[in-house]
C-alpha cells in the first residue's frame, strides 16, 4: 500500500484544529508511569532503503527449494493479477461490513465467493469463510449436533483418511462440549474404510469423510454416505476445492448428498506463506442453514427495488445471547476470500479443471519416476488425485534430510500419524512442477539410495 507521511506542518495544523499544543498533550491521559523512553532489545532505526535490503536478505534465507509436500497445503500457480487486485487499498484494509450501506463492494465480493463455493461443493448455502480447514471441521461437528437433534449420542465417526491435524483440532475444540470422536476401521491394503467391519448398530450424530483422503486415495463416498444416513447420522464432507473441478461434489454423494462440506480454501489463490494465513470454507444444505456458524451474506432489494447485499442470519454471540449463538466466530478471512474470488473468476470452470488435470498428470509422472527406484513402492494401487503414499525400504526422515540438502522438499513423513504403514512417504505434485523438476527429484533420490548402498557395503 502507498505510504503518505505527515509533514511537521501537517501535524501542527491538525493539532491546532483539535486544540492540542503537542502530541504529548494529545495523549496526556496516559499515566506517566506507563511512558517509556526506549524499548529494550529493539535495534536502532533504519532507513527505508536499509529496511528493504534487510527484508530481501531475510527472504533469501528461505531459499527456493523444489516443494513436493502436500498434506493439506498446496503450491499452485497464482496469476499475478490476483494479489495485485487483492492488495489494493480498498480491499486490503477493508474491515467487517457491519454497515451495509457503506460496504456494498465488500459484501458483493463475499456473496460472489459464496456462490462459487456452493457451485463447487454442490450444496445450497455457504458462509463467508472460517479461520482454516481444521477449525472448519470442529465447527461442522458442532453444527451437526445442533442440526441433528434426533441423535443424542454426541458420537462423531471419522473415516481413516481424515487429515490428522484436522482431527486433533476438532477434538481439542469440540470434545470439551461433549462430542466424542472415533475412527472407522482402515483397510491397510487400500487406505480406505473397511466396510465389512462397520458396526451397523452404531448411532453416530455425524460421520466425517475426506475426499481425496489424507493418504491420497479416493474413498467410496457414495457407499459410505448412504451407510451414515442409514444410521441417522449427518455426513460432513472434507474436500480439496481444486479436486472438485474433477471429482463428484459432496452435495451429490450417495442418494441425497452430504449435509455439510468444509475444508481448506488455500489452494484457491492463496500462497503457502510458511503456513498462513489461510481460510476455511463451509457449505451446507438449505435446511441446516440456521445452524451454520460465521457470517452469511445475502442478496436483497432496497426500498427502490435496487439489488443490494447485507449480512443475514447473524446467529453469533455479538448479536444475540451467547447461549443461543451458533459460534463465537467473529471474523471471516476476508482478504483470503477476496483473493480466492478473484482466482476462481479468472480461471473459471474450465481453467480450474485444467489445473486439476495437470496436477493429477504431474503426480502420476512423479510416482512413475520414484517407483522406478529399487526400494520405493506405491502403498495403495487405487486411483488418486495429486497425492500418493509411497513405501520406502528405510526410515523416511534421513531421506528427507538428504533431499533437503539438495534443495528438495521431498514430501511428508507419515510415520508419526500412521505408524502401521511403516516407512511411508506422502508426495504431491501440482501444475507448478515441470518434467525437469520431476527428473531432479527422481535423480536425487536415486543418488541418495545408491550412496546408502555404497556406504553399507
Amino acid at each position: 500500500m502507498p505510504f503518505i507521511p505527515h509533514t511537521q506542518d501537517d501535524t501542527d495544523e491538525m493539532l491546532e484544529a483539535i486544540g492540542a499544543a503537542s502530541i504529548e498533550e494529545l495523549f496526556d491521559e496516559i499515566p506517566p508511569d506507563l511512558m517509556i523512553d526506549s524499548l529494550d532489545g529493539v535495534p536502532d532505526a533504519m532507513s527505508e532503503m536499509q529496511i528493504a535490503r534487510l527484508m530481501r536478505d531475510r527472504a533469501a534465507m528461505d531459499g527456493a527449494p523444489l516443494c513436493f509436500i502436500g498434506a493439506g497445503a498446496y503450491e499452485h500457480h497464482i496469476p499475478q493479477v490476483v494479489w495485485d487486485i487483492a492488495t489494493r487499498g480498498e480491499y486490503y484494509s477493508a474491515y467487517t461490513p457491519y454497515q451495509a450501506e457503506a460496504s456494498q463492494g465488500t459484501l458483493q465480493t463475499i456473496y460472489e465467493y459464496q456462490t462459487m463455493i456452493t457451485e463447487l461443493t454442490g450444496l445450497d448455502v455457504s458462509n463467508a469463510s472460517l479461520y482454516d480447514g481444521a477449525s472448519g471441521l470442529a465447527e461442522a461437528a458442532l453444527m451437526a449436533v445442533r442440526s441433528n437433534r434426533a441423535v443424542k449420542t454426541g458420537k462423531v465417526f471419522l473415516a481413516p483418511g481424515v487429515n490428522p491435524t484436522y482431527c486433533k483440532v476438532a477434538m481439542a475444540i469440540a470434545s470439551s462440549q461433549g462430542l466424542a470422536f472415533d475412527y472407522l476401521p482402515m483397510d491397510h491394503g487400500t487406505g480406505n474404510v473397511v466396510f465389512d467391519e462397520l458396526n451397523d448398530d452404531a448411532d453416530p450424530v455425524a460421520v466425517v469423510i475426506q475426499q481425496p483422503t489424507f493418504l491420497g486415495t479416493l474413498e467410496d463416498v457414495d457407499r459410505l454416505t448412504d451407510w451414515a444416513h442409514a444410521r441417522g447420522a449427518h455426513v460432513i464432507a472434507i474436500a480439496n476445492p481444486t479436486s472438485l473441478a474433477l471429482l463428484k461434489a459432496p452435495g451429490h454423494w450417495g442418494e441425497v448428498g452430504a449435509d455439510i462440506a468444509c475444508g481448506e480454501g488455500q489452494p484457491l489463490g492463496v500462497p503457502l506463506s510458511s503456513g498462513g494465513p489461510y481460510f476455511g470454507y463451509m457449505t451446507c444444505k438449505q435446511k441446516h442453514v440456521r445452524q451454520m456458524p460465521g457470517r452469511i451474506i445475502g442478496r436483497t432489494t432496497d426500498l427502490e427495488g435496487k439489488p443490494g447485499f447485507t449480512l443475514t442470519l447473524q446467529a453469533r454471540e455479538q448479536h444475540i445471547r451467547r447461549s443461543k449463538a451458533t459460534s463465537n466466530i467473529c471474523t471471516n478471512q476476508g482478504l483470503m476470500v477476496t483473493a480466492a474470488t478473484i482466482y476462481m473468476s479468472l480461471l473459471g470452470t474450465d481453467g480450474l479443471a485444467n489445473v486439476a488435470r495437470q496436477a493429477a498428470a504431474t503426480t502420476a509422472r512423479l510416482v512413475d519416476g520414484l517407483t522406478s527406484i529399487d526400494g520405493v513402492t506405491r502403498l495403495f494401487d487405487g486411483p488418486a488425485f495429486h497425492e500418493v503414499a509411497l513405501g520406502l525400504d528405510r526410515p523416511v526422515a534421513p531421506v528427507l534430510a538428504a533431499l533437503a540438502d539438495r534443495n528438495i522438499l521431498g514430501g511428508y513423513d507419515l510415520f508419526a500419524d500412521f505408524p502401521d504403514l511403516g516407512n511411508a512417504l506422502l508426495v504431491c505434485a501440482t501444475e507448478t512442477k515441470t518434467d525437469a523438476d520431476i527428473d531432479a527429484y527422481v535423480d536425487a533420490l536415486r543418488d541418495i539410495f545408491a550412496a546408502s548402498l555404497e556406504k553399507s557395503a
